[in-house]
């Protein structure tokens, strides 16, 4: 039996056959490593060779495909339950003290200090839009006190980005300043077409400033 198996497994080699395709027509399981004992003095045409190789290929990049899919997937139920377990602490910034504290964090990192105002800037528009919903929060605010400045690209459409902001920040587009081009950009094609530039923030109050100044002394002591 075994005789004709190899018999069997020998003469769908020669017609062209991968070893997957051979083990699938089969009616007993062998192992692929004796196949591959069987079957490596078989000659095989030049056709034959790169079907095979043909559905080699194909066959890793389904591979590389699903593997691809398993990491992602793998990572989105990762992430799922890091939102699961967190979602709670979204009701901490209710609190007025907690949220001046986040803001006071904030303003510290991204913020301008040595200053007579507030000034901040990013262009993350979650970041820009957590900062303006914490002061907003925080503080009761003058609206007409805000500025805005975009720092863009050159090649990059400014009315469009003014638009893209002003949603982001509610803040009037007749409280823009002129949009700030990077002159190292100037002849030069953006690669990365979602980047909005940063968006700086200025927001005219010096006791609010100072205020979230202390604040962040405070809490790094």
């Amino acid at each position: 039996m075994k005789s004709d198996l190899k018999t069997k497994v020998q003469n769908l080699r020669m017609k062209g056959k991968t070893y997957t395709e051979i083990l699938a027509l089969l009616e007993v399981p062998v192992a692929k490593s004796t196949i591959s004992v069987w079957c490596r003095e078989i000659p095989m045409t030049r056709g034959q060779k790169e079907r095979i190789e043909t559905i080699s290929q194909e066959r890793l990049i389904q591979s590389r495909i699903k593997a691809l899919e398993a990491i992602r997937n793998s990572r989105n139920e990762y992430l799922a339950n890091l939102h699961r377990k967190n979602s709670g602490l979204s009701t901490v910034i209710n609190d007025k003290d907690s949220a001046k504290v986040v803001l006071a964090a904030l303003y510290m990192a991204e913020g301008k200090k040595n200053t007579d105002h507030l000034m901040f800037g990013n262009s993350d528009p979650l970041i820009v839009s957590l900062f303006l919903k914490l002061l907003r929060a925080c503080y009761e605010l003058d609206e007409t006190k805000f500025r805005c400045t975009l720092q863009c690209r050159a090649d990059q459409n400014i009315p469009r980005l003014e638009e893209y902001w002003h949603n982001v920040t509610k803040i009037p587009k007749n409280q823009f300043y002129s949009a700030r081009i990077d002159p190292r950009t100037i002849g030069k094609t953006s690669k990365k077409m979602e980047y909005k530039g940063v968006c700086r923030i200025d927001y005219f109050s010096a006791d609010i400033y100072n205020d979230l100044t202390v604040i962040g002394k405070i809490i790094c002591k």
